[in-house]
């Protein structure tokens, strides 16, 4: 029986490339009969509010669960960023990509780094996790929002609405756009999103065949660095209202993953960060190691931290 493999993705250009990527994948490994179900998720209709206002990242996914609920798809594909991190019951993470340039891009059309930035510059982001961090570098930037998919940011940096803004490396890369980026940040000064730079690849805790074949795709590198960063976020309670970030590298065997989390509001306050090294042979000992960095970030005082992002949001 030759049936279809539905994938089922957001209509961003960018989400497309990627669907794009995994069908090739599928094609070439497997030689499946690939088709793609394009779709607008909530987190693509709502532009005028930060994410952390209407719901958080799960606005980018939900539609595309329920099309695999639905029997309309048989697998969805993510940006591993914007992937919560714990799915509703009945979905499973089948397989995670190598990782892209997992690093912070700065796109501006005048300067040619964030220290260059005079005095008063504004930077464009929606992101917590960035705002903390630029904070860090340079308290006196003025960090406005910035929302839309990837086309639509870029666009509004040059109408000239923000001196700067910054972006993901991985997509812009992705979408052959890697001539805008003007200088890459050092992942120890802004620490990424746990999962930057990956792709995830969703589907039914049922689909026991399908499971088994997307497992054949995992790149174990980023497959144990996406467990070891996603409990970091898990155990602290990750959402888009918590400026969490987090971050494994590898050392030959040796993970480094490090963490920094910022105070949500008072985002001038001290960042809190840890750092912890392990050799995990497989996802629960990454994990294991996620929940050690966490539990090290609640040492340095993250409970005042993480009270302040789980407050009603107006």
């Amino acid at each position: 029986m030759n049936q279809t493999t539905l994938i089922a993705t957001r209509e961003s250009r960018l989400a497309l490339w990627q669907a794009e990527h995994v069908r090739a994948l599928l094609q070439t490994r497997f030689g499946l009969s690939v088709e793609l179900l394009g779709m607008t998720t909530r987190g693509d209709q709502i532009l005028d509010r930060s994410l952390s206002k209407v719901g958080g990242k799960g606005l980018f996914v939900k539609e595309l669960e329920v099309a695999l609920e639905e029997g309309r798809a048989h697998l969805a594909v993510h940006s591993l960023k914007d992937v919560p991190m714990d799915l509703p019951e009945g979905f499973v993470l089948a397989t995670v990509l190598e990782r892209e340039d997992p690093r912070d891009a700065f796109v501006s059309n005048r300067f040619d780094s964030v220290d260059a930035l005079p005095t008063g510059a504004v930077v464009g982001t929606s992101s917590l996790r960035r705002v903390v961090q630029l904070k860090a570098m340079r308290p006196d930037l003025r960090i406005e929002p910035l929302r839309g998919n990837l086309d639509t940011r870029l666009r509004k940096l040059d109408e000239g609405g923000y001196d700067a803004i910054v972006l993901a490396a991985a997509g812009l890369m992705r979408l052959g756009l890697a001539q805008r980026i003007r200088a890459r940040f050092d992942e120890q000064r802004m620490i990424p999103a746990a999962g930057q730079g990956a792709l995830g690849i969703e589907v039914l805790a049922s689909a026991t065949a399908l499971r088994e074949q997307l497992a054949q795709l995992r790149h174990q590198p980023t497959w144990l660095s996406a467990h070891a960063e996603r409990a970091v976020s898990r155990t602290l309670g990750g959402s888009c209202s918590m400026p969490l970030a987090a971050h494994a590298t590898w050392h030959g065997d040796t993970m480094v993953l490090d963490a920094a989390l910022g105070h949500p509001e008072q985002t001038d306050r001290p960042l809190l960060r840890a750092r912890m090294t392990a050799q995990p042979v497989d996802a629960s000992a990454a994990t294991a190691l996620g929940v050690r960095v966490a539990q090290q970030l609640r040492e340095l005082g993250a409970a005042e931290y993480l009270a302040a992002a789980a407050k009603p949001l107006d």
